[in-house]
């Protein structure tokens, strides 16, 4: 049985992270959906939150757990006797940076592999920080996560009001 992680912060879940997690779903036996629980500044779903709202997401697959942890990734993958990462690759920069990750992963625990798969086209501009700015600026990201990660958004960005400081507002406001 090939079982791996797929690791992130997802903050907050959204298409691209779905469709990499389906596609790995049907490569291997078994995903473990691994949400980084640590508290970290700028995050705007506490790490309860973003589990929940991954469990939503991807709650109709039947061989993905959706779970927590803390630490090193690929202690945590050992510790779960996964095999292998995935990890998604958007754009060219996101390369040259899962390609660093990896050898130092690898120099740290060799026997799990990472897997990168390429994102699907209609996804290749989605970032959770491009969510998060476009929802903070009271645009519509209705066609980028899923409709309960919608509202969820929604939902902060009433709570946080216009002065909040945990998105920076960098490039969709230019």
């Amino acid at each position: 049985m090939t079982t791996v992680i797929f690791p992130g912060t997802f903050d907050p879940i959204h298409y691209g992270h779905v469709n990499i997690a389906r596609r790995a779903a049907n490569l291997f036996d078994k995903v473990i959906v691994a949400v980084y629980a640590r508290e970290q500044h700028n995050i705007l779903f506490s790490p309860e939150e973003r589990l929940a709202l991954v469990q939503e997401a991807l709650k109709d697959i039947d061989n993905i757990l959706v779970t927590s942890y803390t630490g090193l990734t690929v202690k945590f993958a050992q510790k779960m006797g996964a095999q292998g990462m995935i990890r998604g690759l958007r754009v060219f920069s996101d390369f040259e940076y899962e390609f660093r990750m990896a050898l130092a992963n690898n120099r740290l625990e060799p026997n799990i592999d990472v897997i990168a798969l390429i994102t699907s086209e209609e996804h290749t501009f989605l970032s959770s920080t491009t969510v998060r700015e476009i929802a903070a600026l009271g645009g519509d990201v209705s066609s980028m996560v899923p409709k309960h990660v919608n509202n969820a958004l929604k939902k902060r960005f009433n709570v946080l009001g216009e002065d909040q400081s945990i998105v920076p507002l960098t490039s969709m406001r230019d």
